[in-house]
């Protein structure tokens, strides 16, 4: 049938359910789609256009994100990303506990490198509270930082291959990340969810077992990426899914706030590591890797650059550790947790312990400040206001996730529809730390 009568279709609606009024007049009034162009071809129902939701439940949303876009066919005209999913609060909840109790929670921020989301809140704590850090702790919290840095990049490789169809470098990816879990569960005694940065230091110094695991680690990864890259940067389907893809200038990046490698993938040479140095960076040699092309290839390879830099820094840290001794905590029992020996067999170690659980290190009253780390995604920063008490009296996070999708509207305007899920993947967003 080409096409059918007013009336014919007026005695099929007889049988459609009135339950919804609004949709059966939409349909009794419009019926153009069972009619024919004049070709012979179905007419186009939706006058060339569709309003099409991706997420929030869709595995290469990376996590709970909802992209509402508007197609002319294949192309993407209008991008509107709606996030919020979790109902986190998080801040909030921030602001409900006290500095050390919410170390927890910085772990499942961006639950890809807990470790580091632990280090940027305890730097910005420190500096509130003016507490000093033994130097110890220092080299110990970069460089655990730096092994999450590769374990997020190892993830983001992984799985945007995988997008793209690769599904073998997906398992060896996760195989290396897994030796990067081993040496976390020995060093802070979890795989994921670490909490092993405390307040002053960080709970227990690196045993030899985990320097072992971590000097091993080291001497294997960069073979890997080696053969990662023999593989990839010449692979003409990888290659052709990525070039030209999710361009933006200098001065794109630059406007729209975004961070870490979708900044150095445009030619924006900005790394607080360099800039703004905390812990060690500046006494160790590293490079920013910088690409100018500004798509998603460019920033494939600064990622993969920078994981080859973080295992640079890692080793000066094992050096570093080998002549660097002393406690890993500051000694000061009202601004950090006793050792472990005080509280176990003396009354003052105990008591101190029990005091520092329930109300914790208190900043001056009238004291305001934020620090920044460059996380794996980019610039991770706290903001911090005490009130005198041992709860922050105001928690505001800056989080890369957060400001690196303003950009992906930018990114998906224009594009292929096909082109979405590598899109999403180049921006490398994780939600946990965006819905704050």
């Amino acid at each position: 049938m080409s096409s059918i009568s007013q009336t014919d279709w007026s005695e099929t609606l007889k049988f459609w359910p009135r339950h919804n009024e609004a949709l059966y007049k939409r349909l009794e009034t419009k019926h153009s789609w069972l009619e024919t162009s004049g070709d012979g071809a179905p007419a186009d129902p939706l006058e060339h256009e569709m309003v099409l939701n991706i997420g929030p439940q869709h595995p290469a949303t990376h996590g709970v994100l909802r992209c509402v876009v508007k197609l002319d066919g294949e192309t993407i005209e209008r991008s509107v990303l709606d996030i919020g999913y979790l109902h986190r609060g998080i801040e909030k909840i921030a602001e409900n506990k006290t500095y050390q109790e919410f170390m927890p929670y910085t772990d499942r921020m961006d639950y890809l490198q807990p470790y580091a989301n632990n280090v940027a809140w305890c730097l910005a704590v420190e500096k509130l509270a003016a507490i000093e850090v033994p130097e110890r702790a220092q080299w110990i919290r970069m460089m655990m930082s730096e092994l999450a840095r590769i374990s997020a990049h190892l993830i983001w490789m992984g799985v945007g291959l995988m997008d793209a169809g690769a599904v073998s470098v997906f398992l060896w990816t996760f195989q290396y990340r897994e030796d990067i879990y081993a040496i976390f569960d020995e060093v802070a005694g979890a795989r994921l969810t670490v909490s092993h940065s405390r307040i002053g230091g960080v709970a227990t110094d690196v045993n030899e077992t985990g320097i072992g695991l971590i000097k091993d680690f080291t001497d294997r990864f960069p073979e890997a990426v080696e053969s990662w890259e023999k593989l990839l940067n010449r692979n003409r389907i990888w290659i052709d899914r990525n070039v030209g893809i999710g361009q933006m200038s200098a001065d794109d990046v630059v406007r729209m706030g975004l961070t870490g490698p979708n900044l150095r993938g445009s030619g924006v040479a900005h790394d607080i590591r360099r800039f703004e140095p905390y812990l060690k960076y500046d006494e160790v040699d590293f490079i920013i890797p910088i690409r100018t092309e500004g798509d998603a290839l460019a920033r494939y390879f600064v990622r993969l650059e920078e994981m080859k830099e973080s295992v640079k820094i890692i080793r000066q840290c094992l050096e570093k550790l080998k002549t660097v001794k002393g406690p890993v905590r500051t000694d000061d029992a009202k601004r950090a947790y006793p050792n472990k020996d005080e509280v176990y067999y003396s009354m003052e170690g105990l008591i101190h312990d029990f005091m520092y659980t329930d109300t914790g290190v208190a900043p001056p009253k009238g004291a305001a400040t934020y620090h920044a780390i460059e996380a794996a995604k980019g610039e991770l920063g706290f903001y911090l206001q005490s009130d005198g008490t041992g709860y922050p009296w105001r928690a505001r996070m800056n989080s890369p996730s957060f400001t690196n999708l303003q950009g992906l509207e930018h990114l998906l305007e224009g594009a292929h529809m096909g082109d979405m899920v590598i899109l999403i993947g180049t921006v490398d967003p994780v939600l946990g730390e965006a819905d704050k």
